[in-house]
């Protein structure tokens, strides 16, 4: 079994508040902003999988591990930004 190198919380992203609330209220918006020439095929298919089709597209998703699991594979691809829900 392998061991995560990075908790789910610790990935940096713009416009999380530090207070505990309760996840299903929050959103992230994510964007794409590095291109995925050159990428190996397992992270195209994380990319895809969370939406994005060409760069610096944009997607709103649902704050959940699973979406956060897939932002942790891919990081230095995205820009990630957490929208309070209304």
């Amino acid at each position: 079994m392998a061991v995560k190198d990075k908790p789910v919380e610790s990935i940096k992203i713009s416009g999380e508040q530090k207070e505990k609330g309760s996840r299903e209220e929050k959103q992230l918006k994510i964007k794409l902003v590095r291109s995925l020439i050159g990428r190996p095929r397992r992270q195209r298919e994380t990319i895809k999988g969370l939406g994005l089709r060409k760069l610096n597209s944009e997607v709103i998703r649902q704050d959940r591990p699973e979406i956060r699991g897939m932002i942790n594979k891919v990081p230095h691809l995205l820009e990630v930004e957490v929208l309070e829900k209304k």
